[in-house]
């Protein structure tokens, strides 16, 4: 799958996996003192290293019937740690290569995250792919390890869902000029899922101190106006633009320099969504004041309104985009479009 898009996430993210069939019922239970999550997993490994004759294969099935972290596990690590480092290496390798169920594949990738070299990047990056499942101990094997930044960019950039959320969060972590630039451009795709994220990169990116490349960036300024997007709608997820300390510097530097690019669907639909909480949520809601408010509200619709930018949204109409068919069907009352006929108020039965 991956020979065929090698730029690009997996066809569904990899899905559905080999193993789906014996995973259809429900799992371990979680233990309540998630401290210990991985004990269970940590003892079988000790028993089988303190067999000098067993071979990897013998752990093939071993973990199914037990719960196993998806993320990084002292236990798991520690024994890890415990057992020869290149015995450890060789069966960790063996059950991310041929292991055919995902528990032992996790194991093996955990084992790999603790104890590793650099030859193993390789099986990194391709187990890492199948993001969903294991994009946390790829990124976490990634992030700790020194020269991680260069595989962990190329992972974010052919992950997505559940994966991008991971692999994102690690890069958050890392204080890296290539990083802050890769996430200020780069991090939301337009996931639903972004919104778990977006305003911490706009925070760890430190966004309002990058304002004066939107003059010149078109690509930022689509990413801007995406994380501010999900910044709208995101309560319960992330940072909102109601708790963002820049969003009304922000907001106004996307507004002054989206107009000056061509229309394009993604920024028509992102331009709508921002007016539309300009004019249906209070100033506090947007982060800015009420006179930034009403200059952000105009700014925006006289972009919207341009014959241009109105043809791109009626043509997309026309062809069932599924952002203008939004806004045509669901769009609030109150925000009037050119491209689109007025909604009547919303009435109950």
């Amino acid at each position: 799958m991956h020979r065929s898009t090698p730029e690009k996430p997996l066809p569904r993210s990899g899905k559905p996996y080999p193993d789906d069939e014996s995973h259809r019922r429900r799992g371990p239970e979680a233990p309540e003192d998630r401290g210990s999550a991985g004990k269970d997993a940590a003892l079988i490994l000790d028993a089988h290293f303190a067999k000098t004759s067993a071979f990897p294969s013998e752990l093939a099935d071993a973990f199914h019937d037990v719960y196993i972290p998806i993320s990084q596990d002292a236990h798991i690590v520690a024994a890890a740690e415990r057992a020869d480092r290149e015995r450890v290496r060789r069966t960790g390798r063996w059950l991310v290569r041929y292991g055919t169920d995902r528990c032992s594949v996790t194991v093996g990738l955990a084992m790999l995250a603790a104890v590793g070299t650099a030859d193993d990047i390789p099986l990194i990056r391709t187990i890492g792919l199948l993001s969903d499942l294991f994009g946390p101990l790829a990124a976490h094997a990634f992030e700790s390890r020194t020269g991680g930044v260069e595989d962990l960019l190329w992972l974010a950039e052919r992950v997505t869902g559940w994966g991008r959320f991971y692999v994102v969060d690690a890069l958050c972590t890392l204080d890296d000029p290539t990083v802050r630039s890769w996430l200020l451009r780069r991090a939301c795709d337009g996931d639903f899922l972004n919104g778990y994220f977006a305003g911490k990169v706009a925070t760890v990116a430190r966004l309002h101190e990058a304002l004066a490349d939107l003059e010149t960036d078109a690509e930022m300024v689509d990413h801007v106006g995406r994380l501010l997007g999900f910044m709208t709608d995101c309560d319960g997820m992330g940072l909102t633009l109601a708790r963002y300390p820049h969003s009304g510097v922000v907001l106004e530097t996307h507004a002054l320099h989206v107009g000056s690019l061509g229309p394009t669907l993604e920024r028509y639909f992102t331009i709508a969504v921002l007016t539309q909480h300009l004019t249906v949520k209070s100033p506090e809601a947007a982060g800015c004041t009420a006179a930034q408010q009403g200059a952000l509200r105009a700014a925006y619709l006289e972009v919207l309104d341009r014959e241009e930018w109105t043809r791109t949204a009626r043509e997309g109409l026309a062809v069932d985009d599924r952002r203008m068919r939004w806004l045509a069907d669901n769009r609030a009352p109150e925000l009037r479009l050119r491209a689109f006929p007025d909604r009547g108020p919303d009435t109950g039965e």
